[in-house]
């Protein structure tokens, strides 16, 4: 009798637009779904910014690109609508915004297994109130059949490159007083910033200043106060970022996706927060990771972040429990 064709591989299809900072929070759910899928084909719907990122990353076979256009946008929309309903057995959504809901209502096939948020899917998330992001995303990977899985940095820090910084010396602390310029509230003030960088030097710690040209701006401020610090933004990429970042005493800074990387480092680092983020859902995750939050963000003083250092690089190491 005649053997049975061997079935094709499975076709998992992965939505996950950005920013860094939810890219960051996803790798853990990335290496859940290959570790559970070892043989399938699986590829990643993300956004320009991203795919560069992407391709370096060891759980994906195809990178996609969704242009995020005006569903007005007739050739987009039809080149999406292709996209959608191609043959995949699995669709998991980890981005679950207004947007994918829509891929899911008017482009996804009735046949096609859906993991996520939208109304009406085969496999709806459950209620995510007061679960990190980091978690969220894992449970929804392991409901499309991942497993638990370990993953470190590795296929990333290899990507960086060995360029030297000129005047950074060992140790020396990261600090990214930048973040969203859609939420400037998010943001300690510049000033706050230029103190801690003060005192750095003051303890023989060298400060490098990172950041996208849009923080170009409040980096400069930074820098005017606190002179000694090396300005490096908008000079590194992601891979030389997260190289510099798991080399680093320690890494402060706002609510904003460098700093995600520095914890996924294991790097020590600790997220400034204002009002306007819920550390339930977004603290950052890692082995040596913490936060400080004051409502404004103004209240948090550079006395509370020396303090969270301490406990952060003399006490047990493990990120404090979410309250």
């Amino acid at each position: 009798m005649q053997a049975n064709p061997k079935s094709s591989p499975q076709r998992l299809l992965v939505i996950k637009h950005g920013a860094l900072g939810d890219i960051v929070q996803g790798f853990g759910a990335f290496a859940s779904l290959r570790a559970g899928h070892p043989d399938a084909h699986i590829a990643l719907l993300t956004t320009a910014p991203f795919v560069e990122l992407a391709h370096m990353m060891p759980w994906f076979d195809e990178v996609l690109v969704d242009r995020r256009a005006s569903i007005l946008h007739l050739q987009e929309s039809w080149r999406m609508r292709q996209l959608i309903r191609d043959n995949w057995d699995m669709i998991v959504d980890l981005q679950c915004s207004q947007r994918t809901a829509r891929y899911f209502q008017f482009f996804a096939r009735p046949d096609t297994r859906w993991i996520g948020t939208a109304a009406g899917c085969s496999d709806p998330c459950p209620d995510f109130t007061g679960v990190n992001n980091d978690q969220r995303m894992r449970i929804a990977a392991e409901m499309a059949g991942g497993v638990k899985a370990v993953h470190d940095m590795g296929w990333l820090l290899d990507q960086a490159g060995t360029r030297q910084v000129p005047g950074l010396t060992k140790p020396y602390a990261i600090l990214v007083p930048g973040c969203s310029l859609a939420k400037p509230q998010k943001r300690w003030p510049a000033e706050n910033f230029a103190a801690l960088a003060r005192t750095c030097h003051q303890d023989n710690i060298s400060v490098m200043l990172t950041g996208t040209a849009a923080d170009r701006d409040v980096v400069e401020m930074v820098q005017s106060l606190a002179p000694d610090a090396i300005n490096l933004c908008g000079q590194t990429s992601i891979a030389d970022l997260a190289r510099l970042s798991a080399s680093a005493a320690f890494v402060v800074g706002n609510d904003t996706g460098p700093v995600f990387l520095a914890a996924a480092t294991g790097a020590p680092t600790i997220m400034v927060m204002g009002p306007d983020t819920n550390p339930e859902m977004s603290a950052p995750t890692g082995p040596r990771c913490d936060w400080v939050r004051a409502a404004p963000i103004s209240n948090v003083s550079v006395g509370d972040i020396a303090g969270a250092l301490q406990l952060l690089t003399s006490g047990p190491v493990g990120q404090r429990p979410l309250k």
